[in-house]
């Protein structure tokens, strides 16, 4: 008998020491792809960007045991062929519960000096701790999603591997997944190219051959978008980033039912204004504006020329908001309509290296 219980411990043995991995603590860094007409990423000293970080960031993202009932995950609500935001209106929690603002796209977050609609979030880090317990999203207490990802032997290997941790817990999840959302860059669009050029910053011959192809109406469509007398749409939407670092009261509504901003400051001078976001990947991004409102570009441009609402907190540089918007005539918003066409980075939203690895 004792020979026999021998031969099974010793079997036991030299299984498990064939089945476990050897997991060291000797993270590679990882070099981001910033295209060369960007500012280079602040990226934080805590945080420093990993292979290992990024790869681990990359499973957590598109993971499911995050959400209390199994069923949903980042990526549920920011999906790759939508630019990484939701085509619904608002998106949809575990138990059917769904949201009151539409989910923003996920491009170029690297850059970004506050985080959701309203700002409240200072730090992409800050971010990413907020969905999983919120009972109108992932609705799970942090601890839990801990708890489960510890009992996954591929998580414990992974967190150990990107931060020498064995207990590791919900920051140590905020910070993989911020390294994995640092490398989704997009710059690869025509209008990189169209960019490049009116700023005399040189072409490849790829970039060139690019250039020659934009229509005489995309031009038309670039400059009216820059022009006061055009759709004046470049003070809030501007440079590499298509955006400016700011919240604006756009002229949505005279009354509001979101405060937006101001219910963060509690300044009613913020009331109304909501984060500018990047307009890069906006034909993909539908619906539009912090509530999902205008299904389509076409809703967009109609509200910037004939729908602005006048408010108190109107911002300024909405010149003509007195008149309702900037009144276009058909042919310039299709001329705007086919710029806006140009923001569209397809190696962007269709790059492997943002796909679930196990789809």
């Amino acid at each position: 008998m004792n020979r026999i219980l021998i031969g099974i411990l010793g079997f036991l043995i030299l299984f498990l020491g064939c089945t476990k991995e050897k997991v060291g603590y000797d993270p590679t860094p990882y070099t981001l792809k910033i295209p060369g007409h960007f500012p280079q990423m602040d990226i934080p000293a805590d945080n420093p960007m990993t292979e290992e970080g990024v790869l681990l960031g990359r499973m957590l993202f598109y993971e499911k045991k995050l959400s209390l009932d199994h069923t949903i995950s980042c990526g549920s609500c920011h999906a790759p062929d939508a630019s990484f935001s939701d085509p619904n209106q608002f998106s949809q929690g575990v138990n059917g519960t769904v949201g009151t603002r539409n989910a923003m796209a996920l491009i170029n977050l690297g850059w970004q000096t506050s985080f959701f609609w309203d700002g409240r979030a200072k730090t992409l880090e800050d971010q990413i701790l907020e969905p999983v317990p919120n009972p109108v999203e992932m609705h799970l207490q942090w601890k839990d999603a801990v708890s489960r990802l510890k009992a996954d032997v591929v998580y414990r290997n992974q967190f150990y591997k990107a931060y020498g941790v064995i207990d590791f817990d919900s920051t140590h999840v905020a910070k993989a997944l911020a390294q994995f959302l640092r490398t989704m860059i997009s710059g690869e669009s025509k209008y990189d190219v169209m960019y490049k050029f009116a700023n005399n910053i040189p072409l490849n011959a790829a970039e060139q051959a690019v250039k020659n192809a934009v229509t005489s109406e995309e031009w038309a469509g670039y400059d009216s978008f820059k022009s006061l007398n055009g759709a004046d749409c470049f003070h809030c939407h501007n440079g590499t980033l298509v955006q400016v670092q700011k919240f604006s009261n756009n002229g949505l509504d005279a009354v509001f039912t979101d405060l937006g901003r101001g219910a963060i400051t509690h300044n009613p001078n913020d009331n109304g204004k909501f984060k500018v976001p990047t307009l890069r990947n906006i034909a993909l991004s539908a619906p539009y504006m912090h509530d999902g409102r205008f299904a389509d570009l076409d809703a967009v441009i109609e509200h910037y020329s004939t729908g602005v609402q006048h408010s108190a907190t109107i911002d300024p540089l909405m010149e003509f908001a007195s008149q309702g918007g900037v009144q276009l005539d058909p042919e310039q918003r299709n001329q705007l309509k086919l710029f806006l066409l140009t923001l569209t980075d397809y190696k962007f939203v269709t790059n492997p290296d943002f796909k679930p690895l196990n789809p």
